[in-house]
């Protein structure tokens, strides 16, 4: 039986790794997902990058300071939490 896989891409305009770190960890938690692990890094002079690793998969985050935008990726093993996710996004 094939797994389905469920991913969700969106640009936000928000640059600022601390506030991106805080509102996306509250967004997974929000949704139900597990977090198993967090990994990021600032560049420097600019630029941040954040991955977590859930048991239904993960999440990234890159920053592209220069455009004033992150891009974030969620994919996911379960629909519902997903769907719960993209809702507070949206919200």
């Amino acid at each position: 039986m094939k797994a389905k896989i469920f991913n969700h891409t969106v640009w936000v305009e928000e640059i600022d790794p601390e506030k991106l770190a805080k509102r996306f960890e509250r967004l997974l938690k929000g949704s139900g997902f597990q977090i198993l692990n967090f990994m990021d890094h600032q560049f420097h002079p600019k630029g941040y990058t954040a991955v977590w690793l859930l048991a239904e998969s993960h999440l990234a985050i890159h920053s592209f300071p220069e455009a004033g935008k992150s891009y974030v990726e969620l994919s996911s093993c379960s629909e519902q939490k997903l769907e719960r996710f993209i809702k507070s996004l949206q919200d």
